[in-house]
């Protein structure tokens, strides 16, 4: 069967990795220019094409893939004369595959739908080194229909793909396990920090920590990090803090009040505006070992 004509739009370090996936399994690919042309610039010396807008990415395009840093940064490309939602039409599905407030999701997907067109959400787990391999946790939400036609491209990304519900389903769970991978990171690093001021060794209390229901992944890149200096984690403070913050954004659209959020976000957005911003998570521990008695 002919495979799909792809547009995307976000050559990041994950979105980098995911074009040239798309380009080791053979799929014809347009792409939207970034600041950085770093990821561009591969793609186009392997015969991928460079569109000039949105609209343009989304003509030529049969499923258009975004993979952007937040909602305000989706939403730039995808309304206006020049974006994606301008050459909408019949046959047309959109994925956006970053983490996005489901409101704005549901808002998109619906003027998608009033186009013909389809809108997923499908935010990711796993690193970019696993998206270069194709073996992605995808969590993908929205016509189910449409996401049955697309799955094939979406194995050829991930190894674990999973259809979540409704359109905004994916974006809702992706910030709820968000939401909770950051507390636990938060409170790992304070607690190896803590231990610093309490002049008790940091490996004795890790194993204490791991050898009993308290081990988890999360605790260990921490501790990784604060034991061999291996970033096994490469979020940033920065983006971390976004999520937080989109998390308690959704949770007051329900009316609901996040009682375990409120620390992460207070950790996270401290170390971010106070230079740590582009450091990655694991890296929060220095800043709070040097921070505890501010």
């Amino acid at each position: 069967m002919t495979k799909p004509r792809i547009g995307f739009i976000g050559l990041g370090f994950m979105g980098s990795a995911m074009v040239q996936r798309l380009l080791d399994c053979g799929y014809a690919l347009a792409v939207l220019g970034h600041r950085n042309r770093s990821g561009i610039e591969a793609a186009l010396a392997r015969g991928a094409t460079e569109a000039g807008s949105g609209r343009e990415l989304a003509e030529q395009s049969d499923i258009v893939m975004l993979c952007m840093g937040n909602s305000d940064q989706v939403e730039a490309r995808i309304y206006g004369d020049s974006g994606v939602l301008a050459a909408a039409r019949p046959g047309l599905t959109v994925i956006d595959f970053g983490t996005s407030l489901p409101g704005s999701t549901k808002k998109i997907a619906a003027e998608m739908a009033a186009k013909g067109a389809v809108y997923l959400d499908a935010p990711l787990g796993r690193t970019p080194a696993q998206a270069a391999e194709g073996k992605l946790n995808i969590m993908a939400a929205g016509d189910k229909a449409a996401f049955d036609a697309v799955r094939p491209v979406l194995d050829d990304l991930g190894e674990n793909v999973f259809h979540l519900g409704p359109v905004g389903s994916g974006h809702t769970i992706k910030l709820i396990n968000n939401f909770y991978g950051m507390t636990i990171a938060c409170a790992m690093a304070e607690a190896l920090a803590m231990a610093d001021q309490a002049a008790v060794p940091r490996k004795g209390l890790y194993d204490v920590m791991a050898a009993g229901p308290l081990r988890s992944g999360m605790m260990d890149f921490i501790n990784s990090y604060c034991d061999h200096g291996e970033i096994n984690l490469a979020f940033t403070i920065a983006n971390g803090a976004k999520d937080v913050t989109y998390y308690r954004q959704m949770a007051e659209g329900f009316g609901a009040r996040s009682r375990m959020s409120g620390a992460a976000f207070d950790t996270l957005t401290e170390a971010r505006d106070n230079g740590f911003a582009e450091m990655n998570v694991p890296e929060i521990t220095d800043y709070l070992a040097s921070h505890l008695k501010d």
